[in-house]
Order: structure tokens, then C-alpha cells, then sequence
């Protein structure tokens, strides 16, 4: 069986790299047990504990106060990155309903400026249940990976020195989804240091345009991966993250599964983790 790298999402500050990796062995071992295939071995999974570095100021893992909380105001750059984000996926239909209405208060209201809010209650109507508030929490996270380039790029080191010889598949579930392709893309994994095969996203919110924008890439400009590596993404269309929609229709050489995660979080790592395409892809190691 394949050795994995592991690129954990959002809302990580307060775990660890040793809590982390048992979280998603269970979840994918139980994937793999339900597809009669072995589970992990001792070792298999590599999952580096990067969140720690997203905090603002921070040049070290370990604990921080969440810099994305909703008491946390958003700053004029982070407002207007999320409402492009939101503008990206909202329906129409939605948004002139919205228009009709008197704005609701979804916070202490100097943290919510008038196009935002409007942009959570359409958004809202599609994905309820506060699908929009965690949208929000979930693109400010995302936006300071891709704005921020010193950042980013000491987060894809962190990722890297997970790699050696052994990995074959790289598994990236929401942001992580966003740094494993970038990471990939920009050919910062040597071929001598590790053999990638296969990549699996869960939850990526790489459909976004304003995310693909971030990392420069042009609208219709397809997603590429350098060499022979096989993309598998899976979704779920009622998850809030992806806008509901896979990432095929952004590469031929995307393969979507749609899967069904149930109505209490629909974008939960460890649903995605247990999931049959998730665990054929990681037992057969390679397309």
C-alpha cells in the first residue's frame, strides 16, 4: 500500500500533528475496512502540522487565538476577497431575493459592511445552517495563504520535509486541498525525493475563481499538474467550501466523486476520509 502525505485544512490551531495523524488513520482505516482492503500500516501516513504558522505574527507551531474568529474583525482586503468569493457562488436568483429584504444582523455589525451581509444571506439560502458565516471564517483562512507569499511558502516547506522516497499519494482535504496542488505545481517536490502518482483533494474550494486568481491562475485557464500524477476530487454538493461543485469541469485530467456526507458537516474532514473512492484510491497506491 501507498505511503501517504497528508495537508490538513482550516481550524487547526488547537490540535497537534500526533492528534491529527490518529484522526485520519481511524477515519481512513474505516474507509478501508468498509472496501475490504487492509488497513494503513504503522508509518504509512505522513501529516505535518502546518496551521500553527497561518496565526498573524506567528514563526512557530503551537497554539494561537484564532486570527479568523468572528470576533476577530475582518480587515478591508479580507472583506472584499471573501465578497468576491461569495460573488463566485452565490445564485442569482438568491441574491435578488436577498435584495428585497432589509439586511439582518449576522454580527456585531462594524464586522459585517452592507455587501458582505447580502452576500451571506443569498449564500445562505443555498447552503443553510450557517453556511455562510463558516463560509466567511473558511476564506479569510484561505485568503491569507494566498496573499501572504512569504507565508505560503514556509508552510509548503514545512509540507515538503514530509516527502521522501516511500510517498506515492498525497492526500489534501479544504485549504490543504489548495497547498498540496500548489506545492505540486510548482515542482517543489524533486522527482529523486519522492515518486508522486496520485493526488486526492477533498472539500477544495479550488472551484472558486477567486481562489484559482490567487494563485495566478487566469480564468479558463486549466488545472495542471506537472508530470504523470493522477488527480482524483472528491465533493459533496452540499458542501459550502466547494461551492457544491467538483473540479473536472476545470481539467480532463480531473477525475470528480461525488459523495454524500450528511447533513451535519458536510465538509468534515474525517467524513470525506472514510469515503469508498477516498479509501480505492489510497489502497490501490496508483491509478
Amino acid at each position: 500500500m501507498a505511503r501517504i502525505v497528508g495537508v490538513h485544512g482550516i481550524r487547526q490551531s488547537m490540535t497537534s500533528k500526533t492528534q491529527l495523524t490518529e484522526d485520519w488513520s481511524r477515519a481512513l482505516n474505516r474507509g478501508l475496512s468498509e472496501v475490504g482492503r487492509p488497513e494503513l500500516s504503522a508509518g504509512a501516513l505522513e501529516l505535518p502540522h502546518w496551521t500553527g504558522l497561518l496565526a498573524r505574527g506567528a514563526t512557530h507551531l503551537g497554539s494561537e487565538e484564532d486570527p479568523f474568529d468572528a470576533s476577530v474583525p475582518l480587515s478591508e482586503e479580507e472583506a472584499d476577497f471573501v465578497a468576491m468569493a461569495l460573488e463566485d457562488v452565490v445564485r442569482q436568483e438568491d441574491l435578488a431575493r436577498v435584495q428585497q429584504l432589509g439586511l439582518q444582523t449576522l454580527g456585531p455589525p462594524q464586522l459585517w459592511p452592507a455587501r458582505l451581509t447580502r452576500l451571506v444571506m443569498a449564500f445562505d439560502r443555498r447552503f443553510p445552517r450557517g453556511g455562510g458565516k463558516l463560509f466567511v471564517r473558511a476564506m479569510r483562512e484561505v485568503r491569507l495563504y494566498l496573499y501572504e507569499p512569504d507565508l505560503a511558502a514556509r508552510v509548503r516547506a514545512l509540507v515538503t520535509e514530509a516527502f521522501d522516497a516511500s510517498i506515492s499519494v498525497v492526500l489534501g482535504h479544504s485549504l490543504g486541498s489548495v497547498i498540496a496542488y500548489d506545492l505540486l505545481r510548482r515542482g517543489e517536490i524533486a522527482p529523486e525525493r519522492a515518486a508522486v502518482r496520485t493526488l486526492v483533494t477533498c472539500g477544495s474550494p479550488l472551484a472558486i475563481p477567486s481562489v484559482r486568481r490567487g494563485l495566478n491562475i487566469a480564468d479558463g485557464e486549466p488545472l495542471k499538474l506537472p508530470g504523470d500524477v493522477a488527480w482524483i476530487n472528491v465533493f459533496d454538493p452540499a458542501d459550502f467550501i466547494t461551492g457544491g461543485t467538483g473540479l473536472s469541469a476545470f481539467s480532463p485530467e480531473i477525475t470528480d466523486a461525488e459523495v454524500s456526507n450528511g447533513v451535519g458537516d458536510p465538509h468534515s474532514a474525517f467524513r470525506y476520509l472514510r469515503t469508498t473512492p477516498v479509501a480505492l484510491t489510497i489502497a490501490d497506491g496508483s491509478r
